[in-house]
């Protein structure tokens, strides 16, 4: 066994094992085409929710855009924890380089995040790049927030008490659209959920020198592509829409971040929660060790996903429970 099958949590290592088994691998996009590693995504995503029972109530819905960007719609999947008339509310973005994923992939991780908190969830089927460069998505995000700000009663949610967050690109957005709203006055928001996000453009991190290379799943080459995919030109790396350390982080609601200790994105979360910490914002940052990059997915092969998610839940009850 080499080094770094030896420091993957042994779970994690072993569901790996059977997806390649299966014949379920995940295409680089930098490599592949895209459609490919969107429909290779799908597949293992598929494989992942196998089992996962749907709660008594999901419904998919439309929430209608307005201002500059109306006459469009998002597409969304709203979870409803079981015998909660009103419960709260976590607008949820997915991961994928702002270029992959969807609704299907994320059901069994919210799913068990919606049972375990009691917390309603409003996954958000964002805009995709390159078809839709940035800041489509941000606008996507932030537009459901506002959305159920003022329309979570015919939602049967709570308005008052709302969350945003995400995976990965998802994590991006979700703290990209909460210093939007912070900078907007009044920000409805109570609490972020963010794991494993990339809150800079910098690929050149100690995490990214000693995760970097692919074997953790991420490569410095993805990383470039992710960029290059998602904004129309470089000069956007320094917009704090796209890289949210540039902008102040004071004001913003309490955070629950989490990480695996095996990404090459660890030195961005290690930073914000420094960084949020520094602005006095109350932060908790959860280190789960031998996890890469990706991990929410995989709750029902390996323990600590299971236990990572659990913590989630734990602190969205605490933050949004009566």
């Amino acid at each position: 066994m080499n080094a770094v099958a030896a420091a993957i949590d042994p779970e994690l290592a072993a569901a790996n094992a059977l997806l390649r088994e299966r014949g379920l691998v995940a295409l680089n996009p930098a490599a592949a085409p895209l459609g490919d590693a969107r429909a290779a995504l799908a597949r293992i995503s598929a494989f992942l929710n196998e089992g996962s029972v749907p709660l008594d109530e999901e419904s998919d819905l439309r929430i209608p855009v307005s201002g500059p960007a109306s006459g469009r719609d998002i597409l969304c999947r709203l979870y409803r924890p079981d015998g909660i008339a009103r419960p709260p509310l976590l607008v949820y973005a997915h991961g994928g380089s702002f270029a992959l994923g969807d609704l299907d992939g994320w059901d069994g991780a919210l799913r068990a995040l919606v049972r375990q908190s009691g917390i309603a969830i409003l996954h958000v089927d964002y805009r995709l790049a390159p078809e839709h460069r940035f800041p489509a998505a941000f606008d996507d995000i932030v537009a459901a927030i506002r959305h159920v700000t003022h329309s979570g009663e015919a939602l049967g949610i709570d308005p008052q008490r709302l969350a945003v967050g995400g995976d990965s690109a998802g994590a991006n957005l979700a703290l990209g659209a909460a210093l939007a709203l912070r900078d907007a006055g009044a920000s409805p928001l109570r609490f972020l959920l963010l794991h494993y996000g990339a809150y800079s453009t910098d690929g050149d991190s100690p995490s990214w020198r000693r995760f970097g290379s692919g074997a953790y799943v991420l490569s410095r080459a993805q990383l470039d592509w992710v960029w290059s995919t998602y904004l129309s030109h470089p000069g956007q790396k320094t917009d704090w829409r796209v890289a949210p350390l540039l902008a102040p982080l004071a004001g913003l609601p309490p955070a629950h971040l989490a990480i695996g200790t095996l990404d090459p994105l660890l030195d961005d979360n290690e930073r914000l929660a420094a960084g949020l910490a520094a602005a006095g914002v109350p932060c908790r940052l959860v280190r789960y060790d031998g996890l890469v990059h990706g991990y929410i997915r995989y709750g029902r092969l390996v323990g600590s996903v299971g236990r990572a998610i659990a913590d989630s839940a734990a602190a969205l009850r605490m933050a949004l429970g009566d």
